[in-house]
């Protein structure tokens, strides 16, 4: 009987131990030498170039958090790479399958119940394409016209709801992905198309004719985008936090920014030309893992 009992007290230690440094990610890496990286097949900040390849701004801002963890560590580290998709990534960041998430998470108060955020990265915008000759030049100017977005999305959804908004009548048609509510507007089908800014300025610098096309400054609203880790777990946080921070601070982040957004990327060697916005700018002069609720567009 006490072989029984003394025979499930360590066992009892060591499934405690064991979920101690599932939850103390440091811990794990260093007792492994291994950091499993959540990336994305295709997202604009993360995505493959085929046979195992990744990259994107969020990878290369990944590779030098993973560089300060080793100095941490004390030790090289492999990494494993691990596609990950909006459905499962939050489970396999829970589950401990993936250390880091480095693909193009939104930093919500949902998801804050579930996970740990580093501070943001990337704060992305919604913004409006128009036909450059379409004499549309801001929000007000949509009134009676036709606006595209895609399917399952919300853009056209947060600009009902501003007040700016209050007395604009515009007609909706939606595309079945981005590609094809561009399409709308390339076609004539619509007169504006309202999406993220990163994947707008993608498509018309990837279209026939990229001069055709203006952005508008109107800002519809902002997310903070940012690494994902593990819940509860603050030394790590900490790390991936400090290594942010200074990648900010010495302009790392600003040059890594130029590199995927200024100037030519693989594989086909497109410029997006997205100058870099000033919610970016501010999250990296004033580091914070603020939710995206607390991100509040004026007007």
């Amino acid at each position: 009987m006490k072989k029984q009992v003394l025979a499930l007290a360590v066992a009892a230690l060591a499934a405690g131990g064991a979920m101690a440094q599932a939850n103390d990610t440091l811990a794990k890496i260093k007792a492994s030498g291994v950091i499993t990286e959540g990336v994305r097949e295709s997202s604009g900040l993360s995505y493959t170039l085929g046979n195992g390849q990744y990259t994107g701004f969020h990878y290369d801002v990944c590779a030098n958090i993973i560089k300060d963890l080793e100095k941490a560590a004390g030790k090289k580290l492999e990494v494993k790479y691990q596609p990950v998709t909006s459905q499962n990534r939050i489970p396999l960041v829970q589950n401990g399958t993936v250390d880091i998430e480095c693909g193009s998470t939104t930093n919500n108060a949902t998801r804050q119940k579930d996970v740990s955020f580093g501070v943001t990265t990337y704060v992305e915008e919604t913004k409006i394409v128009v036909k450059a000759n379409s004499g549309i030049n801001s929000l007000a100017d949509l009134k009676d016209k036709t606006v595209a977005t895609t399917t399952g999305t919300t853009p056209l959804q947060t600009v009902r709801k501003q007040k700016r908004a209050e007395n604009l009548t515009f007609k909706e048609v939606y595309g079945k992905d981005h590609s094809d509510s561009f399409l709308l507007l390339e076609t004539g089908r619509a007169d504006a198309f309202v999406m993220d800014g990163s994947i707008l300025a993608a498509l018309a610098a990837k279209s026939k004719s990229p001069k055709d096309y203006k952005i508008l400054p109107d800002v519809l609203a902002v997310e903070p985008i940012a690494i994902m880790i593990r819940k509860d777990d603050p030394a790590f946080k900490k790390a991936v936090d400090d290594s942010i921070k200074a990648q900010a601070k010495s302009g790392e982040l600003a040059k890594l920014y130029d590199k995927w957004f200024l100037k030519p990327i693989p594989p086909a060697g497109v410029t997006i030309g997205l100058p870099l916005g000033e919610a970016t700018k501010n999250a990296w002069a004033n580091p914070n893992d603020k939710p995206a609720e607390e991100y509040v567009t004026k007007e």
